[in-house]
């Protein structure tokens, strides 16, 4: 399973933004990776009717395995869906309809390849692939604290075991997570100890 790391990104985004015919996609790259969609999910099912502006929540009514799934937007997420509202050309938000993602003359795309292999490539990125946009939302999410319920509903799985794969990358955070269950009290003051490696040998 592959993912971005900072650095990683760092590299990615600074090649696609030297590059003219590269830097209009940004946007898309943006999308993917702050609402884990697969590429076909983005490009070809996610369109304006299905956007709540208010709620800030994308639907796709069907997904890979035959679901819908709902996703927050974030910050990141509504600036790359604002942006594409503007190169359809809609007066407003009410107004938009047809696909979301769009290039800068308005026109809607099924593919990607023409740019993200060649911008992946020429940053050097070694054994990486569009779809592992999504396996870093999803990496960025476990390393936040999402439990895996939740993260299984934001990739929209059908069972728990296909989001088994992101359960180890949390484990950086685990001392965070047993810090957590921590009850007020006076600790135990270990200056004044009188325990003996016999009398914890008896505990046991």
């Amino acid at each position: 399973m592959r993912f971005l790391t900072e650095e990683e990104e760092k590299q990615l985004r600074d090649t696609i933004r030297a590059n003219s015919a590269w830097s209009e996609h940004e946007p898309k790259m943006d999308l993917a990776m702050n609402t884990g969609l697969r590429r076909s999910s983005m490009y070809k099912n996610l369109v304006w009717e299905n956007v709540n502006w208010k709620a800030r929540v994308v639907t796709v009514p069907i997904t890979k395995n035959g679901d819908p799934v709902h996703v927050p937007l974030n910050d990141l997420a509504m600036r790359a869906m604002r942006i594409f509202l503007f190169r359809g050309g809609f007066a407003s938000e009410k107004d938009a309809t047809g696909r979301v993602v769009r290039n800068l003359a308005g026109e809607t795309l099924n593919v990607n390849a023409h740019w993200f292999v060649p911008a992946v490539r020429a940053a050097g990125l070694k054994n990486f692939h569009f779809h592992d946009l999504r396996h870093t939302y999803a990496n960025r999410l476990r390393q936040t604290g999402t439990p895996l319920g939740n993260l299984a509903e934001l990739l929209g799985h059908r069972h728990l075991e296909m989001s088994q794969r992101y359960a180890h990358l949390s484990i950086s955070n685990l001392p965070e997570a047993v810090a957590r269950i921590e009850k007020p009290g006076k600790p135990t003051d270990t200056t004044t100890d009188t325990s003996t490696p016999e009398t914890f040998a008896t505990l046991q």
